[in-house]
């Protein structure tokens, strides 16, 4: 059987703006054509021929790669397009029934665009038929190594190709429930989405959120659905989260935080797991705490601000749903974006009928979109649809005869109804630029016609008295220095602040914890004891203490300031020892400033008789140097107690002084 004529790949961007519409219309007729012509073959020679023909192939995966990523708008709007649109999808539909499709349609990339480029309604069914087959196993598993290294990696990992990826998967796991299973299979994809999240990259970060609800939602869509594995992640998430919050880290800034937060996918488990009859508590349990983990104010919509109508007498500006076409409000621009993320091809003016459709009630919106059961106005509507920035304006009813408005008012000023205003002027007196430009300052000073009279001088003069002279203010109290400067508010302010400085640094110094920022603190004597002296609120010492712990240079300066000496010397009771002998109390009462005897004294000289008398004891001469004048055995204990003073006592303490300082750790 003779082979048909091959197909020419569809154009890419650049491609396409050099053809001109005639050219185009040509070029989807001859597509058109050789659709046909492949459609009208039987199921074998289908099979025989078309599956194997390389440009046939080629030119759908051209086809679904550029009208996936710029839309089903690069075909056109005739029915040629159209038409080539619907035959593409039943060859492809062909394609993949057969028992051995074709390598090159069992690829990710080609599923991810097919099931983009059409509706999850019209697709589904296909994918499943070739989920399991070995080709996009294959595939799917190149895949997933892939991104879980590079997941793994975080920064040094090329996070462009990353994101792209994983926006282009979506779309074939939010068809396939069998997709979705495979990668959820094991906990290391999982693991990977949230550790990294921690990149602050927010397009990738919306691309693995979207990626893991679409993910743990593909559980729940299996025949039949797969709610242990939905269960197992879960509590994996579950754990994720747990252990982010007790690490150093922003207990929001968690992936887990942000798929609980802004998708409805907590809700939609619950609704799931209830329509199966499950009634089991393990995953009540698991969802309950999942939602304490709800970033505060996340789905909380926006105050809905007040419209006001502005009349420019251009008409009436019509008002459908009690809103203005191309001028949303804020918080339906944020519902928009939401839903959006998750469906990037959708068009802002098909998801606003969608919120119309619903109540603005953007988790009903999702939930029908991932469901696919749309009704069948909105399902046959074009869902690249944008909002149009056009108003429409019909005309006034109202044609009653308006009175009117008032002028603009005119400004007056002094010189109103002058002799300039009533065109009275001389026209001799009008100049422009100095009167006279010839005239020097020689000439003005001569010129004695404009001169005051001789006669209003002397006046003037009359009437100033050369006897009243100004007040002498040299002996003034204020100008001589003669009063005391009581100081000025700024004064008081400046001893004010010091008096409550030192009061504040004494006690920080004494008690640190006086200064703690909570209620027991706050409570407490010590700080009742503060607010009273100094007249400062909590918040004004606590933050005086933040800010001295922050700057040691302040502290030095404070300790220099209050604790600096101020010359005063303590009273130093005697250290020297001094002999009080039994028979000496003049002595004794001079060595401790009282009228008894000194213990220390005392005892020492009770043990051997006195330093002087101890050693007289001892050779039998006796005497005391303390003793009645004029007696010789006072005067001999003198004369010994002055000679022993220069040859042991002085040189004996030094030397001392010396081995007790080597003692110490001194070198020597």
């Amino acid at each position: 059987m003779a082979t048909l004529p091959s197909f020419a790949p569809f154009p890419e961007a650049p491609w396409r703006d050099h053809i001109v519409p005639e050219e185009w219309e040509a070029c989807l007729s001859n597509w058109i054509t050789l659709a046909e012509a492949h459609l009208s073959l039987s199921d074998d020679q289908f099979a025989l021929l078309s599956a194997k023909d390389e440009s046939l192939l080629s030119f759908l995966s051209s086809f679904m790669s550029e009208t996936a990523l710029n839309g089903a708008t690069v075909l056109g709007t005739s029915k040629a397009a159209r038409d080539l649109f619907r035959q593409c999808f039943v060859l492809v539909s062909k394609c993949l029934q057969i028992p051995s499709p074709p390598h090159s349609l069992l690829q990710w990339e080609f599923l991810s665009d097919f099931c983009r480029v059409y509706s999850k309604r019209r697709t589904s069914s296909l994918i499943s038929r070739v989920s399991h087959k070995p080709q996009l196993t294959t595939s799917l598993n190149a895949l997933k190594k892939w991104l879980i290294l590079t997941l793994d990696s975080g920064l040094k990992g090329d996070l462009k190709a990353l994101e792209s990826r994983l926006k282009r998967l979506n779309h074939l796991v939010h068809t396939s429930p069998d997709v979705a299973t495979f990668f959820l299979a094991g906990s290391d994809f999982i693991d990977g989405l949230i550790n990294c999240f921690r990149i602050m990259n927010p397009p990738l970060r919306k691309a693995l959120v979207t990626t893991a609800y679409l993910c743990l939602i593909g559980l729940t869509e299996g025949d039949p659905p797969n709610f242990s594995m939905l269960t197992d992640q879960l509590y994996s998430l579950k754990g994720a989260a747990e252990s982010h919050k007790a690490g150093p880290l922003n207990v929001n800034d968690s992936m887990v935080a942000e798929l609980v937060t802004v998708t409805p996918i907590l809700k939609q488990v619950q609704r799931r797991l209830e329509e199966s009859g499950s009634s089991t508590t393990r995953w009540r349990s698991v969802i309950t705490t999942l939602e304490g983990f709800k970033k505060p104010g996340g789905n909380v919509r926006p105050k809905r601000p007040i419209k006001r109508k502005i009349d420019k007498g251009k008409g009436i500006v019509t008002e459908e749903n009690d809103e203005v076409p191309g001028e949303m409000r804020m918080h339906r621009m944020s519902q928009i974006s939401q839903i959006q993320d998750l469906f990037s091809d959708l068009g802002s003016g098909f998801i606003s009928q969608l919120l119309d459709e619903y109540g603005d009630d953007t988790e009903q919106v999702v939930a029908h979109l991932l469901e696919d059961d749309l009704p069948s106005h909105l399902a046959a509507a074009d869902h690249t649809k944008e909002l149009s920035p056009e108003r429409s304006r019909r005309k006034s009813r109202d044609i009653a005869p308006r009175p009117t408005p008032p002028q603009i008012p005119v400004r007056h000023n002094v010189f109103d109804d002058d002799e300039f205003d009533q065109l009275a002027v001389d026209l001799s007196n009008v100049h422009f630029g100095k009167r006279n430009p010839d005239k020097s300052a020689d000439d003005i000073l001569n010129d004695r016609s404009s001169a005051p009279n001789r006669a209003a001088i002397l006046s003037a003069l009359s009437a100033f008295d050369a006897d009243d002279d100004e007040r002498d203010d040299t002996y003034d109290a204020a100008d001589a220095g003669l009063v005391v400067n009581d100081g000025t508010a700024e004064d008081a302010d400046d001893k004010r602040k010091d008096a409550n400085e030192e009061v504040l640094f004494r006690t920080y110094q004494s008690d640190p914890k006086a200064f703690d920022r909570d209620a027991a603190t706050r409570r407490s004597n010590t700080r009742a004891k503060l607010k009273q002296q100094t007249g400062m609120t909590d918040e004004t010492i606590e933050g005086w203490a933040v800010m001295l712990a922050r700057t040691p240079h302040q502290m030095r300066q404070l300790e220099a300031k209050y604790s600096a000496f101020g010359g005063e010397q303590p009273i130093l009771a005697p250290t020297a020892w001094r002999a009080s002998p039994a028979d000496s109390v003049a002595e004794d009462s001079e060595a401790d400033g009282s009228g008894t005897n000194t213990p220390r004294g005392g005892s020492r000289g009770r043990g051997r008789g006195g330093r002087g008398g101890g050693r007289g004891g001892r050779g039998g001469r006796g005497g005391n140097v303390a003793g009645p004048s004029g007696e010789k055995d006072t005067e001999n204990a003198r004369r010994r107690k002055e000679a022993s003073k220069g040859s042991r006592a002085n040189h004996n303490r030094r030397d001392q002084r010396a081995r007790k300082m080597a003692r110490g750790g001194f070198p020597g």
